[in-house]
């Protein structure tokens, strides 16, 4: 897969957008197992950092950075600009919270100005 820019602004420094290609999207779903959930359980009683939870949701996170910049590659983009997360967790049964992140963006193409 191409190298594809991502940036949270909407113009790229010392670039200029030559094709405005449209919205573009990467979502990730991830649950802890089921040992993870009891030890987060059981940690979230006397209360503190949730180290496994903050893991999970950064593998998350990344994983729909990827999935984000493969569509955009796969409409010819080189870029997206104006990227933003959302989130929200969900219960899948049995106690099973799942995670989930959906990075969203405009792909563009862009070339470098001098």
């Amino acid at each position: 897969m191409p190298d594809i820019l991502v940036v949270t602004v909407n113009e790229v420094a010392h670039a200029q957008i030559s094709r405005v290609i449209g919205p573009v999207y990467g979502t990730s779903i991830r649950s802890r197992t089921i040992i993870g959930n009891m030890l987060g359980g059981i940690r979230a009683i006397f209360g503190g950092s949730q180290g496994g939870y903050i893991a999970m949701v950064n593998q998350t996170r990344d994983e729909a950075i990827e999935a984000l910049k493969a569509h955009a590659a796969s409409l010819g983009a080189n870029a997206v600009v104006g990227m933003r997360f959302d989130s929200s967790e969900f219960d899948a049964g049995q106690g099973q919270a799942m995670n989930e992140v959906t990075a969203y963006g405009t792909a563009v193409l862009i070339h470098p100005v001098n």
